[in-house]
């Protein structure tokens, strides 16, 4: 029987730098015990977290709460009738990024995007590519249109980050705020300091 107190977060890591994003975002998911967290990743994405971390792919996966074979397209997450609350793809390669805009769902990380998207649940893409060409620019407007968030990670410096990790949290925070979940360590802006300045008195 279906537990409703639990939420579904299906999570999409695809071959695009920026695997310390994935695995910063499965972390930070948990701090909240009533979600779930779904992660399929690409063949791409297994070699990014090999360059690019230190962390093993039995680290990756046993952030999760459940993890799919990329090629298995009867796992759950490919029907519209698992309840989720909608999917991150985190990072977002320009090739999964074309195969989501143009439906091409060849595989599970694709075809999961592609029912949320039919189900019009949230969908946040973190595209990973600079500089951007024409292609690109087109499949996200494309994506944009049909209701996804196109949040690339770029860099913001209102929150005085001071390490690229305090980065990374920032852009996860940005993600998860999508799904109405507040981040530890995630800095909103509120404004410019108010400086009270004493004025003499002309008495």
């Amino acid at each position: 029987m279906c537990d409703v107190s639990r939420k579904r977060l299906v999570v999409g890591f695809s071959g695009a730098s920026g695997a310390p994003l994935c695995l910063n975002l499965l972390r930070a998911m948990g701090q909240f015990p009533n979600w779930e967290t779904h992660l399929v990743i690409s063949e791409g994405a297994k070699r990014t977290l090999e360059l690019e971390t230190s962390s093993s792919m039995e680290e990756l996966l046993g952030l999760a709460t459940r993890c799919y074979e990329l090629h298995d397209v009867a796992a759950s997450i490919a029907s519209g009738t698992f309840k989720t609350a909608g999917m991150a793809v985190i990072p977002c390669s320009m090739k999964t990024l074309a195969g989501i805009a143009h439906g091409f769902s060849d595989n599970l990380l694709l075809r999961a995007a592609d029912v949320v998207l039919k189900e019009r649940r949230k969908l946040v893409l973190v595209p990973r590519e600079t500089p951007l060409s024409p292609i690109h620019l087109g499949n996200m407007l494309t994506l944009a249109n049909l209701g996804a968030v196109i949040m690339p990670p770029m860099l913001s410096y209102y929150n005085r980050p001071e390490s690229v990790e305090d980065m990374t949290r920032h852009i996860v925070g940005k993600v998860l705020d999508c799904f109405d979940l507040d981040a530890s360590g995630f800095r909103r802006w509120s404004g410019p300091a108010r400086r009270v300045q004493a004025w003499a008195s002309a008495d």
